[in-house]
């Protein structure tokens, strides 16, 4: 039974197996930022703009449910704040029985590997997973390379260490997972044979929306399962039609400049 309810609710948050998901937990990170005030409105042009599920603190759910036009919901259930004292350090917000007391189709937990805190945020993943399971509610793990422990230049985007984070969520028995894009298709190639779950980029920080694009495609073409992008849609000056111009790359197999025009941004 627990096997065709993860299939119902893995259903719902993604489109023949792909996702685009607009995670809008910001708020509890960074306070009530462009986009966020009115996140009713957000969620309803997002949606409207085809995403295919959204994500909040589970605080927010009464402001999800009646603006999201059908798409699928995820709790997140951890998090730290830009004012606090380590912002690498993210604490429990809830439970997988919170969640679904809140309507969630999927639970997720953010995990920085290679941080000082990754022992106790890799048990916390684990015992969540465990949890989730007995409810048949897919784990979504946010896996990063972030923290002092990592070498290099950019560890954050280095294919290597994302690769090593994927697979952790993997083992620990995660049922997707969402990591940063190394920053071109070859390299990201790697991240996603590193496991057999499917794979989600984060949004990042590009310089345009076409660099946004061209960002998804590549991830695409690597292997992706999809994107999971926060302000850079959320943000936007028209969060519909950027969601519809990623949409139709995750969705339509659309190249960046295609998208870009037909969404008319």
């Amino acid at each position: 039974m627990e096997l065709a309810g993860l299939a119902a609710r893995l259903d719902r948050i993604s489109t023949d197996d792909r996702i685009l998901m607009v995670p809008m937990d910001h708020g509890i990170t960074l306070g009530a930022v462009k986009g966020l005030k009115d996140i009713e409105g957000t969620i309803d042009a997002v949606t409207r703009g085809g995403a295919d599920a959204v994500l909040t603190q589970p605080g927010i759910a009464p402001r999800v449910h009646d603006n999201k036009n059908g798409a699928g919901y995820v709790v997140h259930l951890n998090a730290s704040t830009v004012v606090g004292p380590e912002s690498n350090d993210k604490r429990q917000t809830g439970s997988v029985k919170s969640a679904i007391r809140a309507g969630a189709d999927a639970v997720s937990m953010h995990i920085n590997v290679g941080s000082d805190y990754e022992p106790e945020q890799m048990t916390f993943l684990s015992e969540l997973c465990e949890e989730a399971n007995e409810y048949g509610v897919p784990v979504l793990a946010m896996a990063y390379a972030r923290g002092a422990n990592l070498e290099g230049d950019d560890p954050e985007h280095d294919a290597e260490y994302l690769g090593h984070a994927v697979r952790l969520a993997e083992e620990c028995g995660a049922d997707l997972v969402k990591t940063a894009y190394s920053g071109d298709a070859a390299s990201f190639e790697h991240v996603c044979e590193s496991t057999r779950l499917p794979v989600i980029i984060a949004g990042g920080s590009p310089v345009s929306d076409l660099a946004t694009l061209e960002n998804v495609r590549g991830a695409m073409d690597a292997g992706a399962a999809g994107v999971s992008m926060g302000r850079t849609i959320f943000q936007h000056d028209d969060p519909e039609a950027m969601t519809r111009a990623v949409s139709a790359v995750v969705h339509d197999d659309a190249d960046a400049e295609d998208a870009l025009s037909a969404s008319g941004l």
